[in-house]
């Protein structure tokens, strides 16, 4: 499993959020904000391989964005949120972090997850 990952659940619809395009960034002091994985939510609503098995993953401030708009679209489904992104600091870079984004149309959260 990937050193981060995510879990979207759709609160309107009672389901997973499956088809959510999903990009990973890192903030590097010298470059901004760089890519490090895109991917889409699976049947379940979530991706496992945002990193390749048994990449490292530093200490650093990281960002989700879910593709919230494309997602709302795609069911004819009114959004106010084009997309979400989701900011995290990642302190201790042996420890697993998942970044679940819970969704409806007008309206998310997150938390840290287990």
């Amino acid at each position: 499993m990937s050193g981060i990952t995510t879990h979207v659940l759709d609160l309107g619809a009672g389901e997973p959020a499956r088809g959510v395009a999903v990009r990973l960034e890192v903030r590097m002091a010298e470059r901004g904000w760089v890519t490090l994985a895109e991917r889409v939510t699976d049947a379940d609503g979530r991706v496992r391989d945002l990193l390749a098995q048994g990449a490292r993953v530093d200490a650093g401030t990281y960002r989700l964005t879910f593709g919230t708009g494309a997602y709302f679209a795609a069911q004819a489904r009114e959004t106010f949120f084009p997309e979400a992104a989701v900011v995290f600091e990642i302190r201790d870079p042996s420890r697993h972090h998942h970044v679940p984004l819970l969704l409806s149309p007008f309206g998310y959260s997150t938390y840290r997850g287990s």
